[in-house]
């Protein structure tokens, strides 16, 4: 994922930050414990696609 990208990109729930996971290939809203998927390096910033997470799990 582009770091630029990453930089600009908010949730589109709270507006806050987003940590991108590499691994899960996601990218993660911790106050809204969601992880939203990014697909062939798109990210999909839809509340529908995203997963909820355990935030108590979460950094």
């Amino acid at each position: 994922m582009d770091k630029k990208l990453l930089e600009i990109l908010v949730c589109p729930i709270c507006k806050g930050k987003l940590a991108h996971d590499k691994k899960a290939s996601e990218l993660i809203c911790e106050t809204d414990a969601l992880a939203f998927p990014v697909r062939d390096g798109i990210p999909v910033m839809l509340e529908d696609e995203a997963r909820k997470i355990d935030s108590t799990t979460q950094k």
